[in-house]
């Protein structure tokens, strides 16, 4: 979930090293075990911070683009994200009521001009602080390049399932790595993703 490699690349490194696993099994692991793996470590998420930065990007699944609603905070954990075949007041609705319930009313959002915000905003957080200037958005827009990145080598996704199940696998993962859980936080640096793995394998 973290490394830019398509399915059959990591069939390959695993041949390499005496392991004979098709590409297709490597990808039914991941829809699999990814949701397991995200539930188990939610008791060791930190809580979101106060300012969120919301943005949708598109990817392709089965030829058609497909919506992904993402929010970061100021500190960089990326807190929620969303697959979505529509990019309307409904989806947005879905996205928000998603992201608090991980436990934190922001006291700002950032979003960019897209006419559903406003209204969605002043339903759902009227006391909350909406920043719809240029270039404010820049921490999310950058972020997805990260997402685009590891999407990039798999040559399209045939189901939402799978754009919604490996999004949130990379978040999960990128979350780790930037120290937004609990989990692996008393090795090396280098080491921390190994950990928390072997932390997570006892908890499921």
């Amino acid at each position: 979930m973290r490394f830019a490699l398509s399915y059959r690349d990591v069939e390959e490194l695993l041949a390499e090293r005496g392991l004979e696993v098709d590409h297709v099994t490597i990808y039914r692991w991941v829809r699999r075990f990814t949701p397991f793996l995200v539930d188990a470590a939610r008791p060791c998420r930190h809580r979101p911070g106060d300012r969120w930065f919301v943005d949708e990007t598109y990817v392709k699944v089965a030829g058609r683009w497909t919506y992904l609603y993402r929010a970061v905070d100021q500190y960089g954990q990326v807190i929620v994200v969303l697959a979505s075949t529509r990019r309307d007041q409904a989806a947005a609705r879905r996205f928000f009521i998603r992201a608090l319930s991980h436990g934190r009313r922001p006291v700002e959002v950032t979003t960019d001009k897209a006419p559903v915000y406003p209204r969605l905003l002043d339903e759902l957080l009227p006391e909350a602080c909406h920043v719809d200037a240029a270039r404010e958005n820049n921490r999310i827009e950058a972020d997805h390049s990260r997402l685009k990145a590891r999407l990039r080598p798999m040559r399209g996704l045939k189901r939402r399932r799978s754009a919604q199940t490996i999004s949130a696998g990379h978040v999960f993962v990128q979350n780790i790595r930037r120290g937004h859980y609990e989990l692996g936080i008393d090795t090396d640096p280098h080491a921390q993703l190994t950990a928390a793995f072997t932390e997570l394998t006892l908890a499921i």
